[in-house]
């Protein structure tokens, strides 16, 4: 195992390591909102991080976990979606996290499905990030690819936020919540791998036996493009956070 990479958390189950994470979480909002300023989280959607969000939920209402001091920005989103569709990760996060917790509205940024000018979009949503002070803690899964965000194969280390096309196999993943492949949309907004990387902690969350294989590559594999998430072995404090099935081939 790669001796740069900060941490690899096992568990026994994804509920287990979704709670550990969101009370480290919640922990470093409480330390950060202490220091006088808002806690920048970059956050992702899929079903990987729900039993998090649940946690999240849960800690607002029963232990007083505030994020009115809290900003967050979204990895990516679907091109073509408008923000009330089922499948948009606008939807997705309203329903799963921010209809139910305390965070004002114009804290939100999601990249948006439909934007005018995508370069201009992309920028914009660059310096969003800039102006909000860096991202503290960025949330992470991994797809089958290896992509983290939707940093498909052969994504730059230093790439930015940009327009990008779904791998195939990212595509048949999510047909199922499409109705169809031919429902997928081709190509997303997401952030680059530049722009992850420069997150001063990164927790990746990841389960199941389907991505033992994909999570050794990351981990243990070489440093590559061809897989965006094993550029966190470089990173000063990421940790994965694996149940026993997606550990199994470490």
């Amino acid at each position: 195992m790669p001796k740069t990479l900060s941490k690899v958390r096992i568990f026994a189950d994804r509920d287990t390591a979704c709670r550990s994470l969101a009370a480290d979480l919640a922990r470093q909002i409480a330390s950060i909102n202490e220091q006088g300023r808002n806690a920048v989280l970059g956050l992702a959607t899929g079903n990987t991080p729900l039993p998090f969000y649940k946690e999240l939920v849960r800690l607002h209402r029963e232990e007083d976990l505030s994020f009115a001091r809290v900003t967050t920005f979204n990895l990516d989103e679907y091109l073509g979606l408008t923000r009330d569709h089922p499948e948009s990760y606008w939807s997705f996060m309203h329903d799963k996290l921010f209809d139910h917790i305390d965070i004002p509205a114009g804290n939100v940024h999601i990249p948006s499905g439909q934007p005018e000018d995508i370069e201009s979009h992309c920028a914009d949503y660059e310096q969003a990030i800039r102006d909000a002070g860096g991202i503290d803690f960025q949330l992470l899964g991994i797809g089958r690819t290896g992509h983290i965000g939707f940093n498909e194969p052969g994504s730059p280390r230093e790439s930015r936020t940009r327009r990008i096309e779904l791998d195939p196999v990212t595509r048949q993943d999510a047909a199922p919540a499409f109705d169809g492949l031919e429902n997928v949309p081709t190509h997303a907004i997401t952030m680059g791998c530049g722009t992850i990387l420069e997150a001063r902690r990164i927790g990746l969350l990841a389960f199941g036996q389907k991505k033992a294989s994909i999570v050794r590559e990351a981990i243990e594999g070489p440093i590559t493009a061809e897989v965006s998430a094993s550029f966190l072995q470089d990173h000063p404090d990421a940790a994965f956070y694996l149940d026993r099935e997606a550990a199994g081939e470490l």
